[in-house]
């Protein structure tokens, strides 16, 4: 008895993923393209991405931030996903989330349609840091979305995006 609780425990603790199920919450708004405020007030960044800046005028940041509202209207309900292996907030206070709505996963979504880029803060790459790659080297290589409008951004996933016409 006491060698299967210990081969119990051994197997719960190896498999158990630390950032637990994605908790729900309701989407208040949009406030640009990879950033939300939560009906509870909360911010949330979505982690793993960057969207062209709305406040410095960036190309595209209106495509950008017309893209997000899109897949999340105000008062939708949306999953939120932290990633173990980055921060839980950034510099601001805002939670860094992969946000998900029916199964899709938004950030990815985002970097698939061209809205947005792949950044990889201090180098730092989540569980999905392959397909955001994949999805952005895709995205540009079919002119999609900032790619198209933007045609001299680099995709340098370890930089903020920098919108360049």
């Amino acid at each position: 008895m006491v060698a299967l609780a210990a081969l119990v425990l051994a197997a719960g603790c190896g498999g158990v993923d630390r950032a637990g199920p994605p908790a729900g919450a309701t989407v208040e708004r949009v406030v640009d393209g990879d950033t939300i405020v939560l009906a509870d007030g909360r911010r949330v960044r979505l982690v793993q991405i960057d969207a062209p800046e709305v406040a410095e005028r960036e190309c595209y940041s209106r495509g950008s931030t017309a893209a997000l509202r899109r897949l999340l209207p105000d008062g939708v309900r949306v999953e939120l996903q932290p990633d173990p292996a980055l921060d839980d907030v950034d510099r601001y206070g805002r939670l860094l989330r992969y946000v998900r709505r029916g199964g899709t996963n938004v950030n990815l979504t985002l970097v698939r349609n061209g809205a947005a880029a792949p950044y990889f803060f201090d180098g730092d790459r989540g569980r999905y840091a392959g397909e955001f790659l994949d999805a952005a080297r895709e995205a540009r290589h079919a002119e999609r979305g900032l790619w198209r409008a933007c045609l001299r951004t680099q995709l340098d996933p370890d930089r903020s995006v920098e919108t360049l016409r």
